[in-house]
């Protein structure tokens, strides 16, 4: 994969505000759900004329025809499907907006591509704001109106290899989902002793601050970055049972960002995996 800014010498029209306006492009999105509305706001805004969204009881066969591009905000499973059901026109972009699939379930299309936001999507006003200067990952040999969609929209690119959409979509899904889970672990402990989530989010804000700021490694801190694995153990046994290895596990990941992990030579650091 590779990082790209995007190419404004693509964009043809005026600039309002933050966005750039595309003449006369017209847009069919296909899937009513907060992806397929969060991309259609987004692109009426950017200037683009999006058609009615076409929905589940909507016949999809001619969703190809008078417009510049389709996008399918289908589930991944519904994606080939759909794709094979829309008739091909030649002047005509199918881009789907899958993390996990590559371009392969469009190809049957002449020009196709893929177009994933690097943003949670909640609703259709929400998620339309954070598309603008999002990041997507689009197909490395994808049909340049990806491009030119994300240019639109002050994004930013990531090019991604055939070969490497699985684990491109992995580091999304640790990234936000399972940060998510982290954070309900962290719940979960917290409230167990009285301690709500809303007085741990400070925490949780800063530390993002500073990776995104500094990288993971500089931003370390806790008792792993300190080697206080004595501390890291009275936790372990500190915790229920059914927290322990998310614990573990997490701190062993902690234990990987040092640049020496073991900074004292004559003091062997303990195997956590053994630690109970």
């Amino acid at each position: 994969m590779r990082g790209t800014p995007p190419d404004e010498s693509m964009v043809t029209g005026a600039r309002i505000g933050p966005i750039f306006v595309v003449m006369g492009q017209r847009a069919r999105v296909v899937g009513p759900g907060r992806a397929g509305t969060s991309f259609a706001t987004a692109l009426a805004a950017a200037g683009w004329h999006v058609e009615p969204l076409v929905g589940r009881s909507d016949p999809v066969d001619r969703a190809a025809r008078d417009v510049d591009l389709v996008i399918i905000a289908t589930p991944d499973v519904a994606i080939a499907e759909v794709a094979a059901a829309i008739d091909p026109v030649d002047g005509t972009a199918v881009l789907h907006l899958s993390g996990a699939l590559g371009p392969q379930p469009v190809a049957r299309h002449r020009r196709h591509g893929v177009l994933h936001p690097l943003v949670a999507l909640p609703d259709g006003e929400r998620g339309a704001d954070r598309l603008v200067g999002a990041w997507f990952g689009l197909a490395a040999d994808g049909d340049p109106v990806a491009e030119r969609i994300v240019a639109d929209l002050r994004g930013h690119v990531v090019h991604v290899d055939d070969q490497h959409w699985t684990r491109y979509h992995a580091a999304a899904v640790i990234a936000a989902n399972h940060l998510v889970a982290l954070l309900g672990q962290a719940e979960r402990v917290g409230a167990s002793v009285g301690l709500p989530l809303d007085a741990l989010m400070g925490l949780a804000s800063g530390s993002l601050c500073d990776v995104g700021e500094i990288g993971p490694a500089a931003a370390l801190t806790g008792p792993v970055s300190r080697g206080d694995l004595g501390t890291v153990q009275r936790h372990l046994d500190a915790l229920p049972h059914d927290e322990r290895d998310a614990y573990r596990a997490l701190s062993e990941q902690a234990a990987r960002l040092l640049p020496d992990p073991n900074p004292e030579p004559d003091t062997p650091v303990p195997d956590l995996e053994t630690s109970t």
